[in-house]
């Protein structure tokens, strides 16, 4: 269960022979153990609240599990999607509507985790303590806004832009690059998966990120937790 990634002025013949000279005696013995986690049912709403003295805000996570994975094609719609919601700072919805325009948070970012068998979506951000509720139905009412209205050819094309940046900078050093590489194995990904990536991004309309939204979010099913000073 082991993953090598070699990088370097070195031939493929000449990586070969150093693996094999210092691994080649490994013996497989026993039963390959399973290391993928279990799928999950779909969560439900709650709200949890852990008190902090130490902080003077809240911190507060907005999450809910997903009912696909990573290989699903549905994925990049949903990512292109939450660029034009969190994906960004300054560029996105959900921090014009929360601070720019209400002035109720002090930071905010969204975000999707897909392994080969679990999806989560999450947002995160934090404010004063009165803030929390209002927020939150700021963040609620950008996911349904999503899953009812297009999103506009500016943002889509920002979207695309700022996901397009993404793909080189996550490779701008050969750790990043071999991180890469092994992260692409470990969710049976192709090792060229930011390319055929870029591709996907270029073709994608509103109407299917639109059509991602509805299928799979659910905006009533958030978790909430809430770390801070304050415990209702």
């Amino acid at each position: 269960m082991t993953t090598i990634v070699v990088i370097g002025k070195v031939t493929p013949e000449e990586a070969k022979s150093v693996i094999e000279k210092h691994f080649g005696p490994w013996k497989v013995t026993g039963t390959k153990p399973e290391t993928l986690l279990l799928p999950v049912p779909a969560s439900r709403p709650s709200v949890t609240a852990v008190p902090n003295k130490s902080r003077i805000q809240d911190k507060v996570t907005l999450a809910e599990t997903l009912g696909l994975n990573r290989s699903d094609p549905d994925y990049y719609a949903l990512e292109l999607g939450n660029h034009v919601l969190g994906g960004a700072f300054y560029a996105t919805r959900l921090y014009r509507d929360l601070r720019e325009e209400n002035g109720l948070v002090y930071y905010v970012s969204s975000s999707f985790e897909m392994s080969q068998t679990r999806g989560l979506y999450a947002v995160s951000y934090a404010c004063d303590p009165p803030n929390v509720t209002k927020a939150r139905a700021i963040v609620e009412r950008n996911l349904k806004q999503m899953q009812t209205t297009l999103v506009t050819p500016d943002e889509l094309q920002q979207a695309k832009a700022l996901l397009l940046r993404e793909i080189p900078l996550s490779e701008s050093s050969i750790e990043s690059i071999a991180h890469g590489l092994i992260r692409r194995t470990d969710l049976d990904l192709p090792l060229n998966e930011p390319t055929l990536a870029a591709h996907r991004y270029l073709r994608l309309t509103a109407e299917q990120v639109r059509g991602a939204y509805m299928k799979w979010v659910r905006p009533s099913d958030l978790v909430q937790l809430t770390e801070g000073p304050t415990s209702k």
